[in-house]
């Protein structure tokens, strides 16, 4: 989990330009980012709800990610 201090700053930049507080957390070819810069482009307000719900929330459970059945 991140500190205090960078939280607030990728949230910071997820208000500014969402995609790019998305970007500093998840990487550039993964599916938050690419779903962000689509809800950006439809609308400026539904990017920062994404951008903010994929900051704090999605980095919340890491253990949701796809494991296969046998490991």
């Amino acid at each position: 989990m991140a500190s205090s201090c960078g939280m607030f700053l990728e949230i910071l930049l997820a208000i500014l330009l969402p995609p790019l507080g998305v970007f500093f957390r998840h990487g550039c070819c993964s599916c938050e980012f690419l779903l962000c810069v689509v809800l950006t482009l439809l609308g400026y307000i539904p990017g920062i709800i994404y951008a903010i719900y994929a900051i704090v929330v999605r980095d919340s459970y890491p253990d949701d990610e796809w494991r296969p059945l046998n490991a």
